[in-house]
């Protein structure tokens, strides 16, 4: 396995190894980005999970591990124009990282095409003086294509990443308009009596 790893590195093209390079350090990146926000996004759902349940069960003030605590405390009318700007602010905190995601998604298998067609055009131009053989000319393209699969390998966890925390997101912005809602009614419930 070493000796094979070698001898790609010897035999691949400097654009090929920087474009490994590059997509290994996306690969990093997008992982670092999804496990950091996985994780606080799961922490800030159950924290916004447990606020809607005290609502539902009868509480008439929000809890204050709420995101919407801050907005409500620091206005001196509770309005719906208050809680919806705290939906808003929470909604562009929870799509923090999405749009990196979405970046390397898009770009990683060009950056790999990219190094699959200097690779090739490398390979073509040495066999061209030479007279290749198809050995010589399958091992060339076959070491060209691994920029290809890398760069769709980093796409598939970039987007798959992409998708959960998009779903993460949508989720906490789904908790927090029902806490809004809550909050309103029982405010109405409570000024009617």
């Amino acid at each position: 396995m070493i000796d094979a790893l070698i001898d790609f590195y010897l035999k691949s093209h400097v654009v090929t190894l920087s474009v490994l390079f590059i997509l290994s350090i996306y690969f990093f990146v997008i992982n670092w980005v999804f496990l950091y926000r996985y994780f606080s996004l799961s922490e800030w759902i159950s924290k916004e999970n447990q606020s809607l349940e005290s609502l539902l069960m009868g509480s008439n003030k929000i809890s204050e591990f709420s995101y919407l605590s801050n907005f409500i405390n620091a206005s001196k009318k509770l309005t719906r124009e208050i809680l919806d700007l705290g939906k808003y602010s929470a909604t562009k905190e929870a799509t923090k990282g999405l749009s990196t995601l979405s970046v390397v998604a898009s770009t990683a298998p060009f950056i790999g095409l990219f190094g699959t067609v200097v690779s090739l055009l490398d390979t073509f131009g040495s066999l061209g003086g030479h007279g290749g053989t198809m050995a010589l000319i399958t091992a060339g393209v076959s070491d060209a294509l691994v920029a290809t699969a890398a760069g769709i390998f980093v796409a598939i966890f970039a987007y798959t990443y992409h998708e959960m925390l998009k779903r993460s997101a949508y989720e906490l912005s789904g908790l927090i308009s029902m806490q809004s809602d809550a909050v309103l009614a029982t405010q109405h419930n409570i000024t009617a009596e």
